[in-house]
């Protein structure tokens, strides 16, 4: 049997693989982490590797709201597992120790909320994706429809829901005359530090209009930027790290080397020095958080659609197609440049020059397919609030148009080729429904998509502009197909 890497096989480890710079067993935890997805592993956690030889008392204590495959594969080492971030000139290697242990929340409710409402614990920071709290994406209201919510409200020491966790922490805190901890979303929700503060104090009301009250006052909600791009781990890159290593790692994440937080410096309990490790705070997130989701999220959902139904397995393949690098180049330039109001010093420019050279990496395999997840919950952010503002101004939308017509394609279930896709969403089956009511008619399939609410609003299914611009996008792509719509448009534009 191969060796595992774990505490005991760090010293074992060849000398050019970096590994903590502190004693695991003098580190105590700070931190609680819902959501304990690969990004977090690749972003949040090193931030807080980096920082914990000189800040020891920030440790994470992570947690799975679903599955436990994070917990399996990183319990038998003791949570160490190895971040590679790689290039064009190649792989660096480097074990992670910041997560000190992983908690399945399905399995251990009372376990979890114990360690929540521990004194030590100071911040409980998340990254469950947009869909994991439980609202409504087109008004950021907390959904009160939402199953887990339902099931939440009935049984609030038992909760399923991460605003149920958190709010069932901070009751068992308040009661037992603890200070309460922080929440910091680290999600692409928008001003997500006040997205989530409307959306737990709504659900504590319901439970308790006290208690919600007292969140409302007493609890800070930072609001964060992250950026950094995380594609799925394969069991290639397993195989080529533990070779790497000489020994197994069951779950290494790949990363690329750019990576960039910016904080609302909110923090009543104290906090990390992440700056030491090259976070920004900053009084004020929203024109940063306005730049990374509408210049890399809003294209990288565009080149999810739009590659993947051209036949493109990632977004290098797509970014190889000169056509698309166009397509990016004016989408950032001409459509969503205008709607950014930068404070001085951020240097648009250089962070789209950068954002292109990134999408290009060919070290990273970030398949079209997983950006393409979830796309109900994300367009709202993504694309559809830049759309506002240029409907606003009576601007063009054509390129934007396109990225939102690309997703109506790709939720039909077939690509174009006929050949059948697995759309991950929770709206999956709804919106297989409208497709197939919508018999192949790009016209008709626009028309019921625009009736979903929760994504498009009461106002965008309402503007001629909009909707015109959308199904005449949805039109071309299913007449001429992905590639040569978008070679129609770049020829039309130049």
């Amino acid at each position: 049997m191969a060796k595992r890497l774990n505490g005991a096989a760090l010293d074992d480890l060849p000398t050019q693989i970096v590994r903590p710079g502190y004693d695991r067993s003098k580190v105590t935890s700070g931190i609680v982490h819902l959501g304990v997805g690969a990004f977090h592993r690749a972003h949040q956690a090193v931030y807080t590797d980096t920082v914990l030889p000189r800040h020891p008392r920030w440790g994470i204590v992570a947690a799975s709201l679903r599955s436990p495959d994070t917990r399996d594969a990183l319990e038998p080492q003791d949570g160490f597992y190895t971040l590679s971030v790689r290039s064009r000139e190649g792989e660096a290697l480097r074990v992670i120790g910041s997560i000190a242990r992983v908690i399945v929340a399905p399995e251990a409710i009372e376990d979890l909320l114990g360690v929540m409402s521990d004194p030590r614990i100071r911040i409980v920071s998340l990254t469950v994706t947009e869909k994991g709290y439980c609202h409504d994406p087109a008004t950021g209201e907390l959904n009160e429809t939402h199953p887990d919510v339902i099931h939440d409200l009935s049984n609030s020491t038992r909760p399923r829901s991460a605003p149920g966790f958190i709010v069932e922490a901070l009751r068992r805190r308040r009661s037992a005359g603890v200070p309460p901890f922080t929440v910091m979303s680290c999600d692409n929700l928008p001003s997500n530090g006040r997205t989530v503060k409307r959306v737990l104090t709504r659900y504590a009301k319901l439970l308790d209009p006290d208690l919600g009250a007292f969140i409302e006052n007493e609890v800070s909600f930072p609001s964060t930027m992250v950026d950094r791009i995380v594609p799925a781990t394969t069991d290639e890159d397993r195989a080529r790290i533990g070779r790497a290593l000489g020994m197994d790692d069951a779950w290494p994440v790949i990363t690329e080397p750019f990576t960039q937080w910016v904080i609302e410096d909110d923090f009543r309990q104290g906090r990390p020095a992440w700056e030491e490790a090259g976070a920004e705070f900053v009084s004020d997130v929203e024109p940063y958080e306005h730049m990374k989701l509408r210049l890399l999220n809003g294209s990288h959902s565009t080149l999810a659609y739009l590659g993947y139904l051209a036949g493109y397995e990632t977004v290098a393949d797509t970014m190889a197609d000169s056509a698309f690098v166009r397509l990016i180049e004016g989408l950032m330039d001409e459509e969503v440049t205008p709607t950014l109001h930068m404070p001085p010093g951020a240097n648009l420019d250089a962070y789209k020059r950068a954002l292109v050279e990134r999408f290009k990496n060919p070290a990273l395999k970030h398949r079209t397919w997983q950006i393409a997840m979830d796309g109900s919950q994300k367009l709202p952010q993504r694309l559809l609030g830049t759309v506002r503002d240029r409907l606003s101004k009576n601007a063009s939308i054509d390129r934007l148009a396109l990225g939102v017509a690309a997703w109506m394609r790709y939720v039909t279930g077939f690509d174009e080729k006929h050949a059948p896709i697995d759309v991950r969403d929770p709206m999956a089956q709804r919106l297989r429904n409208l497709a197939d009511a919508a018999e192949g008619d790009p016209e008709r399939l626009a028309q019921k998509l625009f009736g979903i609410r929760e994504i498009f609003g009461d106002d965008l299914p309402a503007d001629p502009c909009f909707t015109h611009s959308v199904t005449t996008a949805l039109a071309r792509l299913y007449m001429d197909g992905a590639r040569h719509t978008v070679g129609k448009l770049i020829s039309a534009s130049s």
